[in-house]
């Protein structure tokens, strides 16, 4: 029997691609459901879905998270409700791609709102409750991009190293507690992330996109193990590796050469 049946957990970022595919895995193992995006039809057809297949309980959150005032409601509703979370899977995000100067602002203060402030916030309200139960798992979802600085994706890599590093120093810190953290950094994937941040997939990205499945597959397994940090996938592993013996004047030319790939 999973260690999950009968447990609730939030997915952020539910509506599509990695989000509703954690859902649908959660699900799959008995986890009850609170799935969070601003797309509240969508949710309403996967929660609607997942509940008739699997059995489980789910709620559905139409939220804009990058609000300031959204993970104080979410938390406030789920635990006026009775609900104890037990799993909390912060995958909400999206990427802004352009010449810095050039991208607008309020594009790119929404994007760091959300990625790096609400997924912190979000983490400070359960993790608490996590502590005092001596059980919960969180999943802080960043990128490849965390290891490297990306010109043209300059902000979301340097809002993802940010994701990368909080999520490792948190899971040392509650190493002698009863709950896992863990970040998981995927490579290309076959989502609409590269259709939001506004970049038609280039060779490389084609060549090297990964199955949304697979990778949510990957990244609860993790999750489950108490694994501090993940890059699925051998082909994104060996770039990541070899990011470590490069010298970091290097690391960005090398990253802006992937991204003007044709």
């Amino acid at each position: 029997m999973s260690e999950l049946k009968g447990r609730w957990a939030v997915v952020t970022g539910a509506s599509s691609g990695l989000g509703a595919d954690f859902a649908e895995i959660l699900a799959e193992q008995g986890a009850h459901l609170a799935l969070v995006a601003r797309r509240k039809d969508r949710l309403d057809t996967l929660a609607s879905r997942l509940a008739k297949a699997h059995g489980v309980q789910t709620r559905v959150f139409g939220l804009d998270l990058a609000e300031r005032s959204a993970p104080q409601h979410l938390y406030d509703t789920l635990h006026g409700e009775g609900i104890a979370v037990d799993v909390l899977v912060n995958n909400a995000g999206f990427g802004v791609h352009g010449a810095f100067v050039d991208v607008p602002w309020n594009r790119e203060h929404e994007m760091l709102e959300l990625n790096v402030v609400t997924l912190t916030h979000l983490t400070k309200l359960f993790v608490r409750d996590m502590v005092q139960r001596n059980r919960g798992w969180i999943l802080q979802v960043a990128s490849i991009g965390a290891y490297q600085p990306s010109p043209t994706y300059g902000t979301y890599s340097a809002a993802k190293a940010y994701v990368l590093s909080f999520g490792e120093a948190l899971s040392y810190e509650l190493r002698h507690t009863g709950v896992k953290v863990s970040v998981l950094s995927p490579g290309v994937t076959r989502t609409e992330f590269l259709e939001v941040s506004g970049q038609t997939p280039n060779l490389y990205q084609r060549l090297s996109m990964a199955p949304s499945r697979k990778v949510a597959e990957a990244g609860i397994a993790a999750m489950l193990r108490g694994k501090p940090s993940l890059v699925p996938g051998l082909g994104n592993k060996l770039p990541v590796a070899m990011l470590r013996v490069t010298p970091r004047r290097m690391q960005a030319a090398v990253a802006n050469l992937m991204m003007s790939m044709k």
